[in-house]
């Protein structure tokens, strides 16, 4: 059994590893002791924002084993509509293949629904051809093509 929640401070270092736990997270992410101060900084923006879900799975022992990002975005479009954006997940090696992935992301979507959300959007990576499957399988479909600009 997982409990979801909102992170706090104190579960800084354990998402930061969680992000850095894979090829493409190792090369773009800073595992330290203390936690780089860009993710301290990040951190307290994400707290501060009301429209902001930093959300951590725990396990029975109180070790965090996935994180996940919620944004909640208002719009214009569809009129007026808000959007609940997930970035960020990850579930622990050691725990992926039993279901917490797909509980997580459901829990996520319940708290778009309280929201207010009238639909959840996320994006993968290319190469992560696994976790494109997995998305699909809960139901999220490839409607757009997604564009990105490095700055």
């Amino acid at each position: 059994m997982y409990e979801f929640r909102r992170a706090d401070s104190a579960d800084l270092a354990a998402i930061v590893g969680l992000l850095a736990d894979d090829g493409i997270g190792a090369s773009r992410e800073v595992v330290s002791d203390p936690v780089d101060g860009r993710y301290r900084a990040a951190f307290a923006a994400i707290e501060a924002d009301p429209n902001q879900l930093l959300a951590v799975a725990v396990d029975g022992t109180g070790r965090v084993v996935g994180c996940l990002q919620l944004s909640f975005i208002p719009g214009l479009s569809r009129t007026g509509m808000w959007r609940g954006q997930i970035e960020s997940v990850r579930v622990a090696r050691e725990v992926r293949g039993g279901g917490l992935g797909a509980e997580f992301i459901r829990w996520a979507i319940a708290r778009c629904i309280d929201r207010g959300c009238g639909l959840v959007q996320l994006t993968s990576d290319k190469a992560r051809a696994d976790a494109i499957r997995f998305y699909e399988k809960l139901g999220f479909v490839a409607t757009h093509e997604g564009l990105k600009l490095s700055l």
